[in-house]
C-alpha cells in the first residue's frame, strides 16, 4: 500500500491510530514524543541482513507465467546477480468486492492463511523457500497487517473492524476505498494476526516479514508480536514500510528509507541541491537509533519506475547512491534490466508483465547492477563503515561522502545534474585507487581509472556520473 512522500514526511508517530472504534484520526497521535531514539541502539540484525541486498518479486509481472514457479526458475540468475534476500508481495487470495481495475490489488486481501491460486500451491511455495535456502538466499513474506478486503473470511468477526458512530466498517483512508480497516483495540484480533504469522514462519520456513503500512497499526502490537516470532525462528528480519524510529527500537530490523529517496529524486529533477540529499540523511540519523538499518531504495512498486521518471544514466546514479550508502540496498524487479513497465497505481491493478528482452537493448544495466552488488559484497565498509559527508566545490550538483570501516575507506562521488563537474572534494590527500565498477565502454569514462585515482581529490565528472575511490596510501 502506497506510502506518499507527505505522508512519510509528515507520519511521526501513529501508534494508537486504530485503537478506538471511532472514526480514524486525521493528525497523526505523537504517543512516545519525549523519547530521544537517537541515544539508544537498534535491535540488532542477523549478517545476512547487514550484508544483504533485497530483491523484491511482483509475482504477477516477474514471468510469462505469472506464478511462484516463475520465481522459482530464476533463482539461479538472482543468485549469479548477487541477492541475497527475497521479498515476495502478497501471495494471498485477492478481493473481489469493491476491488479496484481488473485484476485487484494484492494489498487487499481475502485469506491470510491461503496462497493465490494464480500464484500455485502451498507446495509451489515451500519448493522456492526451499530452493532458495539451498542457494544461500532468504525469504521475506509481504504481510497487510492492517486491513483486508471486503469480502474477507474476517468478516464474519465484524468487531475485528473499526466502525463510525452509525456501526459502519471504515476504510483505513478514504482513498483506500477497496479495503476494510482491522481494529487493533480487539485482544481477538492480535491473538489471529499473532498466530497466521506464526504458522507462515513454521509452515514454510519463511525468514520474516515485510509489514505493510507499519506505522498505521499500534506500536505495542508489534513489540509484543516480536518475542513470539523469535521464539519460533530466531535471526528473522522484519521490514516495516513506514519511517518511524519507534518501531526499530524493538519490533522491526530495518525500514523504508523514503525521505533521503525524495531527497535524492528532487536532486535529480532540480527541485532542490544536491546538498539536500546530505541534509535528509543527518536530520535521520539525528533522530534514528544508533546503528540502525534504513532499506536504500530508487525504485518500487510504490514509485515511478526511476528509468522512465529520470532517464537511464540518471537512474543509475540514483542506484550508485543507494548501494553506495549505509542500509540495506533494494532491487526492484526488473530493473536490473532497466524495464519501464510501471507497476504502482493503477498499473498495480493490472498484469503488465517485465519486459526482461530490454536488456538486449541495455546490455550495460545488468553488468552495473551485477557489479555494483559484487563491489558492496567485497567491501566492509560499504556494508559495516560509518558515513562522513564531504564538502565538493559544487554543492549544488554533487555530493561526496566517505565510507569508513577498520580495514577500509571509500570516498563516493556522484553527479546529480546533467552537467559536467570538474572540482575538488575536500578530503585528505593520499594515494587512492579508482575502484568503479567497469560497466561502461573505456572510452565512455571521463579519465582512465589510473588518471582519476592519481588527480584525486580533484575530480572531474560527466553528467550523472560517479567514481569510487579506495585510500591505499598515507596521507601526505
Amino acid at each position: 500500500m502506497r506510502l506518499t512522500h507527505d505522508r512519510a514526511l509528515s507520519v511521526l508517530a501513529m501508534s494508537v491510530l486504530a485503537m478506538t472504534a471511532l472514526p480514524i484520526r486525521a493528525d497523526p497521535v505523537d504517543t512516545k514524543a519525549a523519547v530521544d531514539y537517537s541515544r539508544l541502539s537498534a535491535r540488532s540484525s542477523p549478517p545476512w541482513l547487514q550484508e544483504g541486498v533485497i530483491y523484491e518479486v511482483f509475482p504477477r509481472v516477474f514471468s510469462q507465467r505469472g506464478d511462484l514457479n516463475g520465481v522459482t526458475e530464476q533463482l539461479d540468475r538472482l543468485r549469479a546477480l548477487g541477492v541475497n534476500i527475497l521479498y515476495l508481495m502478497p501471495l494471498h487470495p485477492q478481493g473481489k468486492l469493491k476491488s479496484k481495475g481488473r485484476l485487484g490489488s494484492p494489498y487487499s486481501v481475502r485469506d491470510y492463511y491461503a496462497i493465490n491460486p494464480d500464484y500455485g500451491t502451498a507446495a509451489d511455495l515451500k519448493r522456492l523457500v526451499v530452493e532458495a535456502h539451498q542457494r544461500g538466499m532468504k525469504v521475506i513474506m509481504d504481510i497487510v497487517a492492517n486491513h483486508t478486503s471486503w469480502d474477507s473470511v474476517l468478516m464474519r468477526h465484524p468487531e475485528y473492524y473499526v466502525h463510525d458512530a452509525t456501526g459502519r466498517i471504515l476504510p483505513p483512508r478514504p482513498e483506500w476505498g477497496d479495503v476494510a480497516h482491522l481494529n487493533y483495540a480487539n485482544p481477538g484480533l492480535r491473538r489471529y494476526v499473532t498466530d497466521m504469522l506464526i504458522y507462515w514462519l513454521r509452515e514454510f520456513d519463511v525468514d520474516g516479514f515485510r509489514c505493510d503500512a507499519a506505522g498505521e497499526i499500534p506500536t505495542d502490537f508489534w513489540e509484543q508480536l516480536r518475542p513470539e516470532l523469535d521464539r519460533v525462528k530466531p535471526d528473522i528480519m522484519m521490514l516495516a514500510e513506514w519511517e518511524q524510529p519507534e518501531l526499530l527500537a524493538r519490533a522491526f530490523n530495518v525500514d523504508y528509507a523514503w525521505t533521503f529517496y525524495h531527497a535524492v529524486v528532487d536532486a535529480i529533477l532540480g527541485r532542490a541541491p544536491a546538498k539536500g540529499v546530505r541534509t535528509a540523511w543527518e536530520q535521520s540519523a539525528a533522530q534514528y537509533e544508533r546503528n540502525v538499518l534504513r532499506m536504500r531504495f530508487s525504485d518500487n512498486q510504490d514509485e515511478l519506475r526511476a528509468v522512465a521518471q529520470f532517464g537511464l544514466p540518471a537512474s543509475l546514479a540514483a542506484a550508485a547512491i543507494m548501494f553506495t550508502m549505509d542500509g540495506v540496498p533494494l532491487l526492484y524487479n526488473g530493473m536490473e534490466v532497466g524495464d519501464t513497465a510501471e507497476s504502482t497505481a493503477p498499473a498495480l491493478f493490472e498484469r503488465i508483465p517485465i519486459f526482461w528482452g530490454i536488456s538486449e537493448r541495455r546490455p550495460e544495466v545488468p553488468l552495473f547492477y551485477q557489479q555494483m552488488i559484487a563491489l558492496r559484497h567485497a567491501h566492509p565498509a560499504l556494508t559495516h563503515g560509518e558515513v562522513r559527508w564531504l564538502h565538493n566545490a559544487d554543492e549544488q550538483r554533487i555530493i561526496t561522502f566517505e565510507r569508513a570501516a577498520s580495514s577500509e575507506r571509500l570516498v563516493i562521488a556522484v553527479n546529480l545534474s546533467s552537467q559536467t563537474f570538474s572540482g575538488v572534494v575536500e578530503i585528505e590527500s593520499g594515494e587512492y585507487e579508482d575502484i568503479t565498477p567497469r560497466w561502461q565502454s573505456a572510452s565512455a569514462a571521463a579519465c582512465p581509472s589510473d588518471k582519476c585515482a592519481a588527480a584525486f581529490p580533484a575530480l572531474m565528472l560527466k553528467a550523472w556520473e560517479f567514481r569510487i575511490f579506495r585510500r591505499v596510501g598515507p596521507a601526505h
